[in-house]
């Protein structure tokens, strides 16, 4: 099987062509530098182009037999499968991802798209019976159109297929507007995917702009009815404004500030080698990583010394090495912004346990100890670096974690189950895993945070609920009898 070609350019209206805007978009290698890609970028005109096409094209998609929808979404879990290797090879390329998370990443999709094979078997019509007489109700299931899905870069390929193929599921046209840094993982590799799968043209395209140039139109256009956007808060709160002035249904997951708590009784080597996984698994660019470390006093230096002896173990560097758990940054320039976030940190009074470095767009990891009022346990470093806080029960614990604007994951780890779970149900969070780390994922599951971590939940059948809606059409069987 050939790998897939021409990844330089956009996909608009069914054509593979370069966007018409002046300038450029570059994809390079995080870690070597490589340039992988250069994207003509996507122009205003070309963004209207691509909407309005979707638009007309959902009309005969969301008319398509549910068993040939289906079974072109299942065609493309079986083309995931056939081309593992070349997916992987391409996230760690592009993304700086590790084998490790890479292949994770790549499993994932395949059951996210199991599972929204089901969904065009679930826009059906509920007839029920009217308190008006001689009247039958009609309650439809349909599409809502056209979606707007703006996918990050961590995780490009999973993060975007979840709403992506669930839309598309659902009887919707799709509009996909990767990261920057990551147009072919998470963008162009989707639309390839999907073409291969014999997704009719013009129901999928995938633009690569410069965002400085189209501006808030990805959020403000009248043809899409949903945006669904993976991302920071800072950038959520802003879509969440435009498009709610526009009276559009927003999807947004967000960042997080998550908590690891070990309670006393817990098992310190377990809790110490879950948490070592949970913070630097793709060297902690992950919204679900766990950022700050509650432990308690009476353990805190066996756990701490533990923590820093498997961090020190952890292989660093380049991603490609199966052995590799902490690989580059998404580029230099993050990797600078982590540097520098860990100095003001250090200088705001954190502990260093163990002193990390930077080379180019690696960061070996930091481990610090500050209070939950430090600078590493105030800010989402989405880096690697750790930072352990001493807590003094489980009251202190759950204030502690309880204290920040974001509420994605969690966990908690005790030997008492039914203490951990009294602890999980006092959590503002929208996740929590007892006696595991944070990152985890299921395509079964009601996934998604509280508070400042976002709105609305994927997985099982609530992400087609979130891109449908419903129409009431009552029948009257016989003339009514009006009061006049």
């Amino acid at each position: 099987m050939a790998h897939y070609d021409q990844l330089h350019l956009n996909y608009i209206a069914g054509e593979w062509r370069d966007g018409t805007s002046n300038h450029d978009i570059v994809t390079s290698n995080p870690f070597t530098g490589e340039e992988i890609a250069t994207f003509k970028a996507a122009s205003l005109d070309d963004l209207n182009d691509a909407y309005v096409a979707l638009e007309e094209a959902q009309k005969a998609w969301s008319a398509t037999n549910p068993y040939a929808m289906s079974h072109i979404i299942e065609e493309a879990a079986q083309i995931i499968v056939k081309r593992r290797d070349e997916l992987i090879d391409m996230l760690v390329r592009e993304a700086g991802s590790t084998v490790i998370k890479a292949s994770t990443e790549v499993d994932a999709c395949v059951g996210v798209i199991k599972v929204a094979a089901e969904y065009p078997f679930l826009l059906e019509t509920t007839v029920t019976r009217s308190v008006i007489p001689d009247k039958i109700n009609h309650i439809i299931r349909k599409p809502v159109g056209v979606v707007t899905v703006i996918g990050p870069f961590n995780f490009p390929l999973f993060l975007a297929m979840r709403s992506v193929v669930t839309a598309l599921a659902s009887g919707n046209a799709v509009l996909l507007k990767p990261a920057s840094n990551t147009p072919i993982t998470g963008g162009v590799l989707l639309a390839k995917i999907f073409e291969e799968a014999g997704l009719p043209a013009g129901v999928l395209s995938v633009v690569v702009p410069k965002t400085s140039e189209i501006g808030d139109e990805l959020y403000t256009h009248p043809i899409p009815q949903v945006i669904s956007f993976t991302g920071s808060t800072e950038v959520g709160k802003r879509i969440g404004e435009k498009a709610g002035g526009a009276i559009k249904r927003c999807l947004l997951e967000l960042g997080g500030n998550n908590a690891f708590v070990v309670l006393e009784d817990a098992d310190v080597d377990y809790a110490a080698r879950s948490a070592v996984f949970g913070r630097f698994l793709h060297s902690g660019q992950i919204c679900m990583s766990a950022n700050r470390i509650i432990v308690h006093e009476s353990i805190f230096d066996d756990f701490a010394e533990k923590f820093v002896k498997y961090t020190k173990a952890l292989k660093v560097g380049d991603p490609s090495q199966p052995e590799v758990l902490v690989g580059p940054l998404i580029d230099e320039k993050e990797a600078i912004r982590v540097e520098e976030a860990v100095k003001r940190a250090v200088e705001g009074g954190a502990e260093v346990l163990l002193e990390g470095k930077r080379d180019g767009a690696v960061v070996y990891p930091y481990v610090l100890k500050s209070t939950n009022e430090g600078y590493s346990a105030c800010t989402e470093m989405f880096g690697p670096v750790a930072t352990l806080i001493a807590h003094s029960g489980d009251n202190d614990a759950l204030r502690i974690a309880n204290d920040t604007d974001a509420g994605l994951s969690g966990a908690v780890h005790s030997k008492d189950i039914k203490r951990a779970q009294k602890f999980a149900d006092g959590w503002k969070t929208g996740m929590v895993h007892i006696n595991d780390q944070s990152v985890n994922d299921e395509p079964r599951i009601a996934f998604g945070g509280e508070k400042a971590s976002g709105i609305g939940r994927f997985g099982r059948h609530i992400t087609f609920d979130e891109f449908t809606t419903y129409q009431w059409v009552s029948v009257q069987t016989e003339q009514r009898q009006y009061p006049i």
